[in-house]
């Protein structure tokens, strides 16, 4: 049996193995076999019966968990297994954490260690109150759409809507003992970019995929924006089909608008905010891209999300509020309508691309006739920001070098850079800095002394003529 993500064979005992079994339990658990070489021979162990002794003791004293520890003989040679049980609560060692994937063991720091300590205890991220903020701060526009939307959906009778915001709050548990949480900033402020960067949507239209033509970006609160951008697709980026039945106009366009709402109101309920990173719509000729980052269930593959399954929200406060605003189902059926909407128009069926972080859904036009509207030049200059050419230099960046900008909006070290962001060393940033450093996209704070330890990396400002 080869070594896999809960196997692990060492031919001796180091008390560096302490972190293998802190990854075991922090993730589904494993066994460790002391006596056997990378093919699963048994070498043998010298000293077994003190190994039996000082190994259950080690873990207890530094991880604090128990474990069986189980001494077996083949062809006269004595091995140890030792068989870890995932852990319901974090395990650490000496502060560190420690997690088993696949065959490997890796350390988790950053936004990857945020993830998990709020999975393994029990707190969504959106569940995660924010200080200084009151009701007073927010306007009334998306408190007033997200009634009517409830009322016109008969999920919330419209006597129970007669609340004023913080008693609406506090209904939806959107408030935890006066604090607003993150998903009640993010489904009814403004502006919550304030706090969460990224939670916009950016849509941009492609004539191939090094040419992109215009784009917008739409802001303000998720309640507003699941409106926003459907309007937008419709009425800019895409352009119907007219024909006649007797004397009636008809007008078809290249994407069913039910499987296509469906899809972004998915993407806004269940993508991971913590990235940083915009949920992008890319239109082109005859087909688009709607892709965002996400977290997956760990026991979750394509299969299961492509099947029936139950409803799994990364983000339930957010789930439930689009819920009883009539946007979204509760049974995960989503994918299953957006299929259903598919055959019904005669599109082919929406394809989905999932990896570990990010899922992209892929329609396909009806046609392959030009979809676009006429005039949209005069349409992409009322729509698109003034900053075309730095929009269009961010388009090619890589996602990595646009989290490294997100976050270095004020002054942060390499390691900092790499610690906010879940990477492994300094190594995995350091040709996207460089990069971003030769595009003037950043710049070293103190650039006479480009390899002091302390020198810190900030996005170039704009000049105020720009």
């Amino acid at each position: 049996m080869p070594e896999h993500q809960t196997i692990e064979w060492k031919e001796s005992w180091r008390d560096e193995y302490l972190k293998w079994i802190c990854g075991f339990a922090n993730a589904q658990g494993g066994k460790i076999y002391i006596g056997k070489n990378d093919d699963g021979i048994v070498t043998g162990v010298v000293d077994a019966k003190k190994l039996l002794e000082d190994i259950p003791n080690k873990i207890s004293n530094f991880l604090g968990i128990i474990v069986d520890v189980n001494l077996h003989t083949e062809n006269g040679k004595d091995y140890i297994e030792i068989v870890v049980y995932p852990n319901s609560y974090p395990v650490s060692y000496k502060g560190e954490y420690h997690y088993r994937t696949g065959s490997t063991k890796q350390r988790l720091t950053g936004a990857a260690l945020n993830q998990f300590l709020l999975r393994k205890t029990g707190i969504t991220w959106d569940s995660v109150p924010i200080d200084q903020i009151t009701t007073n701060d927010f306007r009334n526009d998306s408190f007033d759409i997200f009634k009517e939307q409830a009322v016109r959906s008969r999920r919330i009778n419209k006597q129970d809507l007669d609340l004023d915001k913080e008693e609406l709050l506090n209904n939806l548990n959107l408030m935890e003992q006066g604090r607003i949480n993150r998903a009640g900033i993010l489904l009814f402020h403004h502006n919550p970019e304030r706090w969460i960067f990224g939670s916009y949507i950016k849509i941009g239209y492609f004539e191939t995929d090094t040419d992109l033509r215009y784009q917008d970006e739409v802001h303000g609160s998720l309640i507003s924006q699941a409106d926003k951008v459907v309007d937008l697709l419709f009425t800019k980026y895409l352009k119907a089909d007219i024909s006649y039945e007797g004397v009636t106009r008809v007008e078809t366009y290249p994407y069913p608008k039910e499987a296509l709402r469906e899809a972004i109101y998915n993407a806004i309920v269940h993508k991971n905010y913590a990235t940083l990173i915009p949920i992008q719509i890319s239109v082109y000729k005859d087909k688009i891209y709607i892709g965002n980052e996400c977290v997956f269930p760990e026991d979750w593959t394509v299969e299961n999300l492509l099947g029936k399954h139950n409803s799994r929200p990364y983000n339930p406060l957010i789930a439930n509020t689009f819920f009883r605003a009539g946007y979204i189902e509760s049974w995960g059926r989503g994918i299953q309508k957006i299929r259903e909407s598919c055959k019904e128009n005669g599109n082919e069926m929406a394809e989905y691309q999932v990896r570990p972080s990010e899922i992209m859904v892929i329609f396909h036009a009806l046609h392959t006739q030009d979809n676009t509207q006429d005039n949209t030049q005069d349409n992409t200059q009322d729509n698109t920001q003034d900053n075309t050419q730095d929009n269009t230099q961010d388009d090619i960046l890589t996602e990595k070098e646009k989290g490294i900008l997100a976050i270095c909006k004020v002054p942060k070290s390499r390691q900092e850079i790499i610690e906010l962001l879940g990477y492994k060393s300094i190594k995995s940033v350091k040709v996207e800095i460089e990069h971003l450093l030769n595009v003037n996209r950043l710049v070293m704070e103190i650039p006479d002394k480009p390899k002091s330890k302390n020198q810190k990396y900030v996005v170039v400002k704009k000049k105020e003529s720009e």
